[in-house]
């Protein structure tokens, strides 16, 4: 039983939260709060293995109530979160603070997408009451669940030290989900200025969120990080971050890569879907690619990691012990595609040494 403190400001957010939730038999909810001193009040008694908190509540709002989760009781916790700007920068913040992931605010029964919302918030619960909880910045814990085959392990990894010559790869695609906007910062921050390819990312975020994630990228990285416009020039040195609700794709021409945004396939699960993103990179430029499948749900990559792969391409995971929800890398690991497995904190290390392996 996977038991979850809901913290809102609103009785009708409450109640549609609660009411989602316990339509799984494996979840309950064991109390909710008004605001964030409620909410810890709550939290300190219950000891929930999950935590849904609003942003803006009285007394204490929610990226408050969460520091002192984090600091004093860490625990998964979901922001509630408008797909707004002002929702989106709130939400990036919380999650630098130590949220894993988030639910959209918009949960009107007369939404069309009200049952995948519901879907997606009972799995994502369940997945992260099952897991071990690393707040960051603790130290990585490597022991498994009594009876669980131990995952493979990450060795540990050289400083980085690239030669001078003998470059192989120039693009690198990224396929991430829950967890991922702290991962993608740790790997963007640790890469030098004159890192020598272009990188792709297929964030699962909403169309209001990867603007807003692409501008705080770029403010902690050397390289340039922008969110991607269909039919400009792919660039060494240049972030592409997919837009929320499309994918994102290559297009080899004899001189250039051109980087193609557009809604097709609509009937993807996920968009921007890292499948397609990096399928396109395998079919486009082949062995010249590096593929890296961080911290997820599912196993959206995999096929694209498969079929870059099969065109001598190279593949990296993040490692089980480092990753917020051991998904999308299990998915490379145990179908044997992944080249390397890396703890999340080398894996700038690794993306640079893999450009000449």
């Amino acid at each position: 039983m996977v038991t979850v403190v809901v913290v809102d400001d609103s009785a009708f957010m409450r109640k549609a939260i609660a009411t989602m939730l316990e339509k799984d038999p494996k979840i309950k909810v064991v109390a909710s709060a008004r605001n964030g001193q409620e909410g810890l009040e709550l939290i300190r008694k219950h000891q929930p293995d999950v935590v849904t908190l609003d942003i803006e509540m009285p007394k204490m709002d929610g990226l408050t109530a969460l520091k002192h989760i984090m600091m004093e009781m860490p625990r998964p916790v979901l922001m509630i979160s408008s797909l707004t700007t002002e929702g989106a920068e709130s939400t990036l913040k919380a999650m630098e603070l130590g949220a894993v992931d988030f639910i959209p605010k918009q949960l009107s029964k007369v939404s069309l997408d009200i049952i995948k919302i519901e879907e997606d918030l009972r799995n994502k619960v369940l997945t992260l009451g099952a897991r071990r909880f690393r707040a960051p910045g603790r130290p990585v814990a490597r022991t498994t669940r009594p009876g669980a085959a131990p995952a493979p392990s990450a060795p540990p990894r050289r400083p980085m030290a690239r030669p001078k010559t003998g470059q192989k790869r120039d693009v690198v695609a990224i396929g991430v989900s829950t967890g991922g906007p702290p991962a993608v910062q740790k790997v963007l921050s640790g890469l030098p200025a004159d890192f020598p390819a272009g990188i792709l990312i297929a964030q699962h975020m909403p169309g209001a969120f990867t603007g807003p994630f692409a501008k705080r990228l770029d403010g902690i990285s050397a390289l340039r990080v922008k969110e991607a416009e269909n039919g400009e020039q792919f660039r060494a040195g240049t972030v592409y971050v997919a837009p929320g609700g499309k994918h994102l794709r290559i297009e080899q021409k004899v001189s250039r890569i051109n980087i193609i945004v557009g809604e097709e396939p609509k009937e993807a699960l996920y968009k921007p879907s890292a499948n397609e993103l990096i399928t396109s990179v395998a079919n486009g430029v082949g062995r010249r690619a590096l593929g890296v499948i961080l911290t997820g749900m599912g196993n959206d990559g995999m096929e694209g990691i498969r079929v870059l792969k099969s065109r001598g391409g190279r593949a990296l995971a993040q490692s089980d012990a480092t990753c917020v929800v051991y998904g999308m890398p299990k998915a490379i690991v145990d179908n044997e595609l992944a080249d390397e497995i890396i703890d999340i904190d080398d894996m700038s290390a690794a993306i640079v040494d893999n450009l000449y392996a």
